[in-house]
């Protein structure tokens, strides 16, 4: 049903109805902040990557040839967008004087450890798997019929496919912690 009023939503943005690019935007606009947020951009950043994402869709509008992956296209797109203004501007994060202290050199070594281990399970899974697992980490807020809708996959094989994923990353994990 999305996909259908997405596609109709669409035709009529493309003819120049301002009421269905309202749609539009209302429908998505939490998804799009949603993503930006995630990469821990400030509420201005954040609100310069929606309108970057928006006006980025109003320009792409003629060449969205599959409707049913609106939702898709928006988040990557607000995902290059935050990775654009973080690059710009860098990364400013308060300093908490009285926190924990600075993580010892042993910490660090432990935590990058974990992450190249976490990386190097997550690239041998397959194509699907990364997908979903990028889907779901990167955009929380996505339904699972919109996380479907955008990978393609029937919405009651979603939550099993996620959790084989979930499964297979572990398994492919515990030997590189371990060894």
């Amino acid at each position: 049903m999305r996909d259908q009023l997405n596609a109709e939503l669409l035709a009529m943005a493309r003819a120049g109805d301002a009421g269905a690019w309202r749609r539009i935007v209302r429908g998505y606009e939490r998804l799009v902040w949603g993503v930006a947020r995630a990469h821990r951009l400030a509420p201005e950043d954040a609100s310069d990557v929606c309108q970057a994402t928006w006006l980025a869709l109003a320009q792409h509008l003629f060449r969205i040839r599959e409707p049913e992956k609106l939702s898709a296209w928006l988040v990557i797109t607000a995902r290059h967008e935050s990775v654009r203004v973080l690059a710009l501007r860098g990364r400013q994060e308060p300093v908490d004087l009285w926190g924990p202290p600075d993580p010892t050199p042993e910490d660090v070594a432990l935590d990058n450890d974990r992450a190249r281990a976490l990386w190097a399970a997550y690239s041998s899974l397959t194509d699907r798997c990364r997908q979903v697992l990028r889907l779901v980490a990167h955009a929380p807020e996505l339904s699972y019929a919109e996380v479907s809708s955008a990978l393609g996959v029937p919405t009651g094989s979603l939550g099993p496919l996620r959790s084989r994923c979930l499964a297979t990353l572990r398994r492919r994990l515990v030997p590189e912690l371990v060894g």
